[in-house]
């Protein structure tokens, strides 16, 4: 019992019947207030028009309200013609009513009527007026027509309370088996999800109405989850891999000097040795730190205004030690005007630091390296081009990913984190960063920022 009471199908049934017995309800007084106001409105008028004439030849009164009281088949009609003294002279009212206005309207009052002999304590519908000799005419009619049309409405009312009670009632029922037939979908595929089975999408139909839409957006928020803990399993299998290797070099390497080393200096090689793959560890680790504390947005709150032409000039001054010791062109090129975001300032420069790096590690010696600052569309682009190997459009999409590294990078060192934090870094600043080939062959990558007013935005995918 408790489970029906809580049901959907069951809510809605109550929900619908409710509110069809409600409507109901309204619609018939609706009906009987306006039926019950037409008919006191005719009745009034007859009632006025009809003392009006008794009242306009008082030597005809009484003839007047004979024939008002004898015309009626049915005992509804009442009139009396009363003296100065309250004395009746004709009719079938045995006194003028109390508290009834002698001003020629009509009014609801109690009466004593004689009605086949007998006297009778009645509800009447009366006009009176005053004649000259201090007389008064009263013309009424009873008020049962109006009481029936009272009654009848009510009969009606509750005579189709319980079918429109009960069809509503099926009416709700069969809308919530429906609605708990997408429900019951919906679960089962949401089931799945939970069992693991992170492939599974909710039903979508073809309508396009509140389920479907909560369906679609569900389903995209399942897809980002599948390509999120994707990512996670390979970050989880990069990392073993790439810790694996040094540890592995590091254990050996110890082994191997506590056997053979015999002097200070193989004991000190040993140890520098082991700290240089140390050192890579802890650099790895580090990185994969970094990206998921700007994936997570924590810095955001620190943005301030950063000037992205004197980030682009701090960096290539930086890097020219670099690219003179590898024999590689290093140029910059700042278009005028403001090129000022809202960001952090240290982590752009990191970001123009990898890519720079990254440039600069794979341009042969004697091409070169071009760094550029333009505005366009409102947006600053910071651009990083060299005359390298380049890559293959098949792989412009994968180098932003975790530890991932092209075919060219395999015979240098890295770990495949330095794109990938570039990319968090744009991201954290609603920026993107894309890749494609250059104009002189190598690769272009174009950081795009949005301006002072337009960072605070979402973040756009990278």
């Amino acid at each position: 019992m408790p489970e029906l009471l809580r049901s959907t199908t069951l809510r809605w049934a109550l929900g619908i019947a409710l509110w069809s017995v409600l409507l109901a309800l309204t619609i018939f007084a609706f009906i009987y207030w306006q039926t019950a106001t037409y008919l006191r409105e005719e009745l009034a008028e007859t009632l006025r028009l009809e003392v009006r004439a008794a009242a306009a030849d008082p030597a005809a009164a009484a003839m007047r309200v004979e024939t008002w009281t004898a015309m009626d088949l049915h005992a509804t009609h009442y009139g009396g013609l009363f003296g100065p003294a309250g004395a009746r002279r004709a009719g079938n009212l045995g006194a003028v009513p109390d508290r009834l206005a002698r001003d020629g309207d009509a009014y609801r009052v109690s009466a004593t009527v004689d009605v086949a002999g007998r006297t009778l304590d009645d509800e009447i519908w009366a006009a009176a007026l005053a004649l000259p000799d201090g007389g008064t005419v009263v013309i009424a009619h009873d008020t049962d027509e109006i009481d029936r049309v009272r009654v009848t409405t009510l009969r009606a009312l509750g005579l189709g309370l319980l079918p429109t009670l009960a069809l509503s009632g099926l009416g709700g029922v069969l809308l919530a088996r429906r609605a708990r037939g997408r429900l019951a979908s919906t679960e089962a595929a949401l089931a799945e999800v939970m069992r693991g089975d992170l492939r599974k999408r909710l039903p979508v139909g073809s309508r396009g109405d509140e389920f479907d839409r909560l369906a679609g957006n569900v389903n995209r928020m399942l897809d980002e989850i599948e390509h999120l803990m994707g990512e996670v399993r390979s970050v989880g299998d990069a990392v073993a891999h790439d810790l694996r290797t040094p540890l592995t070099r590091l254990r050996a390497r110890l082994e191997r000097s506590r056997a053979q080393a015999r002097t200070v200096a193989e004991f000190h090689e040993a140890i520098d040795q082991g700290l240089a793959w140390i050192d890579q560890t802890l650099t790895m680790i580090t990185a994969v730190l970094r990206i998921g504390e700007m994936e997570d947005g924590r810095r955001r709150a620190a943005f301030s205004r950063v000037d992205l032409a004197e980030v682009v000039g701090v960096a290539v001054e930086f890097f020219e030690p670099v690219a003179e010791q590898r024999g590689v062109g290093l140029t910059v090129s700042i278009s005028p005007g403001a090129h000022t975001i809202r960001g952090d300032r240290d982590l752009c420069f990191e970001a123009l630091s990898n890519l720079l790096d990254n440039a600069l590690k794979f341009t042969p010696r004697g091409g070169v390296v071009r760094v550029g600052v333009d505005r366009s569309g409102g947006a600053t682009v910071i651009t990083v081009e060299d005359t390298g190997p380049g890559l293959p459009p098949a792989e412009h999409a994968k180098v932003f990913q975790r530890f991932y590294r092209a075919e060219v990078a395999r015979r240098t060192s890295g770990n495949g984190l330095g794109l990938s934090l570039v990319a968090a870094i744009a991201k954290l600043h609603t920026a993107t960063v894309t890749v494609r080939a250059g104009a002189t062959g190598g690769c272009r990558f174009d950081l795009v920022f949005p301006s002072a007013e337009g960072s605070k935005a979402g973040a756009p995918s990278v």
